[in-house]
């Protein structure tokens, strides 16, 4: 054993010592940094099994080797290929992603990414390119940091995939979308964001995964990945941390 290893092993125990790892839902004692307790993981629901493959959505009954989709994804098909969640939207999940979003605890998307690299491990392909959705300019200046573009970039390290933070932009401030219906969502989000044109030439003939914090009926999603396609990007695939459910 090297001296350079034990004095990094000293360090990391002097570290622990002070400020011991602790559970990111609940911040009681764990054995491990940025992961849950066993209460937490309990209540916090991940998807599994069978999952809408255009949205992520969980779905019953078991794979048959054709293509899965939901209701709402076979009634309005999406403008990308594939798409995957790591949790339902509702219980402990709402709670990590309200956190991350608006609890200024910018932290939380390491985990989040791990969770969201396991989810989404059929998508990822070489030579992808992963974007968040952008915030405009204002909310960001309010929020201080895109929680999007946080989960993008832990998730690109997690991948070892290149990412591009301001791949997209918001060009209309957009109301608020909590209680409007999905038409009026599309309708509200078309539009509304672009490819910035610095980085347009990196898009060309690429697949391109955008990230999001939380899907709800695929507005913002549909948006971005409408600009990517017009912009001459290959195929679209989304990843999000969480999807909200028609009973949540």
């Amino acid at each position: 054993m090297s001296c350079t290893y034990r004095i990094r092993q000293g360090i990391q125990t002097a570290v622990e010592l002070i400020y011991p790892p602790r559970c990111t839902g609940c911040g009681d004692l764990t054995e491990s940094d940025f992961g849950l307790c066993g209460k937490c993981w309990r209540e916090t629901p991940f998807i599994s099994g069978t999952v809408c493959e255009s949205c992520g959505m969980p779905l019953p009954g078991a794979k048959d080797g054709y293509r899965v989709e939901c209701d709402d994804c076979l009634k309005s098909p999406r403008p990308w290929r594939d798409g995957r969640a790591a949790l339902i939207y509702q219980g402990k999940a709402r709670s990590l992603v309200l956190a991350l979003k608006h609890g200024d605890r910018p932290e939380l998307a390491r985990p989040a990414a791990r969770w969201m690299f396991q989810a989404g491990r059929e998508l990822f392909c070489q030579n992808m390119l992963v974007a968040p959705v952008p915030l405009h300019w204002t909310r960001l200046l309010k929020r201080r940091y895109n929680q999007s573009a946080l989960l993008a970039q832990q998730l690109a390290r997690e991948s070892g995939m290149d990412w591009c933070p301001d791949l997209l932009v918001r060009t209309e401030r957009t109301p608020v979308l909590d209680g409007k219906t999905a038409a009026e969502r599309a309708q509200v989000m078309s539009g509304s964001v672009s490819v910035n044109q610095r980085w347009a030439e990196r898009l060309q003939k690429r697949k391109v995964l955008l990230v999001d914090d939380v899907m709800t009926s695929g507005s913002t999603l549909s948006a971005c990945a409408s600009a990517c396609v017009s912009s001459g990007a290959n195929h679209i695939f989304v990843l999000v941390l969480a999807r909200v459910a028609k009973d949540a």
